[in-house]
Parts: structure tokens; sequence; C-alpha cells
């Protein structure tokens, strides 16, 4: 004969099952974490993690972050447990995190290794193109169980980056120098955030086909490709300009004699967050002949 088991019941074993399982997640490295529940104390090692997860919904989860972690405005008052050249570790364990989150572009396996060791889970958090921001806001909308929240900034984000394509893409599109270097050049190889942000623009990198992150090139390599135009991206307005200067020693390049060497300062560009749609929207006005929006 047959057995029924009681709603009440059944709802109760249900939990039970659900507790033991704990919280599953994925990150965006495709590892799997395991959590007891979703994290309330989530200490972020990088300016663009911390900005992830205000998108997502729970910023207000971020108890530790980075210097130069400005995006959004609340992020400016957390705490702050150290910079890209190193961590306070001993801080970080005070606040007592129940997760850290990494941009895997910056933290390296030594820096990890003390929160693994005490038996924090890690969560990577990692961005090389612009189609890659709504995915893991939506990850990270799993991780912090505000799925709908996040889904809802994925959308903007995803309409965003499209109407960019659709309004700046071309057939054929001039060939760009992404500058990042002077003495010796520095350039951008094609799996660059930044890069993604000049092709949305409606330009293509005139070193796509390179695949390490920063290779330094010579004048005589840039003469043979000669770019149509030259983007100069410094870490400050004096440094671009100098950049620019240096240029006008080579007449004979394309970008040089049609005046299209271009100086673009915007920290926003690099910082693997929701603020690199925003700089991408200013470079694409900047490339397009306008003044960037001050």
């Amino acid at each position: 004969m047959r057995r029924t088991v009681p709603l009440g019941l059944a709802l109760v074993w249900l939990a039970g099952l659900s507790q033991a399982a704990g919280w599953q997640v994925h990150d965006d490295e495709g590892q799997q974490l395991s959590l007891a529940a979703p994290p309330r104390r989530i200490v972020s090692l990088s300016p663009g993690a911390t900005a992830m997860l205000f998108a997502a919904g729970r910023g207000e989860r971020v108890v530790g972050t980075p210097e130069f972690s400005v995006e959004p405005e609340a992020a400016r008052s957390i705490a702050r447990i150290g910079d890209s050249h190193g961590f306070d570790v001993e801080r970080i364990l005070a606040l007592h995190p129940d997760l850290i989150v990494a941009w895997t572009g910056g933290a390296s396996a030594a820096q990890l290794q003390p929160f693994l060791r005490a038996g924090l889970p890690v969560y990577r958090h990692r961005v090389e193109r612009l189609d890659d921001l709504p995915g893991a806001i939506e990850r990270l909308g799993t991780l912090l169980h505000t799925e709908d929240a996040a889904r809802q900034s994925a959308s903007v984000l995803s309409a965003r980056i499209a109407a960019l394509r659709s309004r700046y893409g071309r057939a054929q599109t001039p060939r760009l120098l992404l500058q990042v270097w002077d003495r010796p050049v520095y350039t951008l190889g094609g799996g660059q955030i930044i890069s993604d942000a000049a092709e949305a623009c409606g330009y293509s990198n005139v070193y796509g086909e390179l695949t390490n992150a920063a290779p330094a090139v010579s004048l005589e390599s840039i003469a043979a490709r000669d770019p149509d135009a030259i983007l100069v991206l410094a870490s400050d307005a004096p440094t671009a300009q100098q950049w620019i200067e240096h240029w006008q020693s080579l007449p004979a390049l394309r970008a040089v004699k049609n005046k299209r060497v271009i100086g673009f300062v915007d920290a926003r560009l690099s910082r693997m967050g929701p603020e690199v749609v925003d700089a991408t929207e200013t470079l694409c006005t900047t490339l397009a002949g306008g003044s960037p929006p001050r």
C-alpha cells in the first residue's frame, strides 16, 4: 500500500536537504564554490569587482575593497584593504569575510594563498570583453541571491553595448594603434577589453592578432602597418600630451599626417566593471571627433 508524506513534513525534509547541499555557484572561470548560504560579508580585491557587486544588487555586503574603488559613489565609504601592489591580509581577516572576490588579472596565486589557507572561499571575477560584463553580473546575482536585480542590470548593459556597436559600426573600419607606454612603444593585443571597446567604436586594433596583453612594438613595425589613428592611453593628461608630441617626429605616418593622434585619459576603461561601458561611450565620442563629456 502506497504511503503519502504529510506536506509539512515534506517541506521540512526538503529544507534539510537544501541546507546540507549548501549554496552551489560557479564563478567567471567555471570554478564551483560551495557556500553555506549567500555571502553576507564580502571582501573585494579589485575596484571593478566591487562595482560589479553593486550592479548585482548587494554592494552593501562589501566590507573591504582596494584603493581607487570609486564606482559607484557608495563604494568610497568602504574600508580600504590595500591596492594592486599588495593587500593587508591581517586587516582583511579582521573584517571576518565569508567570501573573497578576486579579479583574475590582478590578484596573483600567491596573494590568494593566505585566504585559501584560512578556509575562505575565493570567487574569481574575470572580464575580457564587453560582452562578458552582463553574464558576470548575472553570475554574481546567483551568488548573492539577487537574480532579478542582477538580470535587470545585465540587460541594461547589454542594450547599451549593442547601441554603441549599432551607432558606430561601419563596413570599412579604420585601423587604430593603442599606445599604453612610450619609448619603447607598448600596445595592446586583441584579447584586451580596451581593444574590444575600440572595436565597439568602429575601429580595428592594428595589432589585434597579437595574443600578448601588452607587447612592445618597434617604430619600424608601426610604420609598416601605418595605422589610420593612434590612441594615446596615458595615466594623466600631461603625459598623454608628451607622448602625442613625440609622434610629431614621424610626420610620414598616416595618423600624424592626418592629425589623428588622440589622447584619452580615463581610468574607468581598465577597471573591469560596469563603468567600462561608460568609458567606452566617452571613447566613441572622442574617436568620432567630438569632445568627451567633462
